[in-house]
């Protein structure tokens, strides 16, 4: 399905994930045999729990079947959180994971920079890029991804 569907959906389910204070982060539609598949991506500052995601679940099935913006085509509706995986690409993302590792592939040939996030502003992140502050433009970021790690540094979050 094309982005016209996308953003009717986009359209109709946006006010209901707002309401239960949760950040509409991304929205899919695929075609998977005769049915199409829904998948919506939302978050809070604070992480977002199953129990919270089955509740936006619930919202955005009432709003969709609500307002009809599928048709008569079956469908199902895949609702979950941002995998680690997902860039930063809002200053929010970058806010929601102060203290945590950040790759961060600038543009041009500014480099590529690994460090941990300390501060975030409108336009630009500060990391701690191996004792040494480092401001990264917003608008010079070709990509940013938290990266995993299985032991935290001592204070971390």
């Amino acid at each position: 399905m094309g982005s016209e569907a996308v953003e009717r959906v986009r359209g109709v389910v946006t006010a209901p994930v707002s309401a239960l204070g949760a950040d509409l982060e991304h929205v899919e539609i695929v075609s998977a045999g005769g049915r199409a598949v829904v998948r919506v991506v939302v978050d809070t500052d604070n992480g977002i729990t199953l129990d919270e995601v089955s509740e936006v679940n619930a919202a955005i099935g009432q709003a969709l079947e609500a307002a009809g913006v599928m048709g008569s085509k079956p469908y199902v509706l895949e609702v979950s959180s941002p995998g680690v995986a997902r860039p930063l690409t809002m200053p929010r993302h970058w806010r929601r994971n102060i203290g945590r590792l950040v790759r961060v592939r600038r543009t041009g040939d500014l480099g590529t920079v690994t460090g941990r996030i300390l501060s975030v502003g409108d336009d630009a992140a500060v990391l701690d890029d191996g004792g040494t502050a480092t401001e990264i433009l917003f608008a010079d970021v070709d990509r940013a991804v938290v990266q995993v790690e299985f032991t935290r540094p001592p204070g971390g979050q």
